[in-house]
């Protein structure tokens, strides 16, 4: 019987592929969820640390009107804060699963954060390049970031939930 040992994250230096990996938001408002996305982010995993950022600016959800209230100073603040950081202090891996410690900062502040999810293992591609996927989620109180914007409903509830969920489902391609 012969046993193969899986590195924690692949070896090398590999980079998000922006057409078909995605960094975004969910939180709980009023009956169901908001959810948004940012276009413009970077990825990337080197040395076996997790790295990534998005722009404030690149925030999209359904309404224009909404974006312009997520980068104002109520929520991210875009023009003071521009970017949105995460860098990995220790990833752990069972199997496909992955815990991933590390640090979020958000409007200037940075707090600890604990990321699961799931990895796939290195495939090639159809373009000669060789790439591998996960998928993660992480929940954070926004009030620690000083997001504390909020629109009490008639009963004196909150309208907007302070838990807030961080997605991000990459595929990274190897670097050479």
């Amino acid at each position: 019987m012969s046993t193969t040992e899986t590195q924690v994250v692949p070896a090398g230096t590999w980079t998000a592929d922006k057409v078909h990996s995605d960094i975004a938001f969910a939180v709980d408002y009023l009956a169901g969820t908001f959810t948004g996305s940012f276009s413009d982010f970077d990825a990337d995993v080197s040395e076996g640390v997790l790295r990534g950022s998005a722009k404030v600016a690149s925030v999209q959800v359904k309404d224009p009107n909404l974006e312009a209230h997520l980068q104002s100073p109520d929520f991210f603040d875009a023009e003071r804060h521009p970017e949105i950081r995460f860098e990995s202090k220790d990833i752990r891996r069972d199997g496909d699963q992955l815990k991933l410690d590390g640090e979020i900062t958000i409007k200037g502040h940075t707090e600890p954060v604990e990321i699961v999810g799931v990895i796939s293992e290195p495939i090639n591609d159809p373009y000669g390049g060789e790439r591998f996927g996960i998928k993660l989620e992480a929940k954070v109180d926004r009030t620690k970031f000083g997001v504390n914007w909020n629109n009490p409903l008639p009963s004196g509830e909150p309208a907007l939930s302070d838990e807030v969920t961080l997605i991000a489902e990459l595929q990274l391609s190897k670097q050479s």
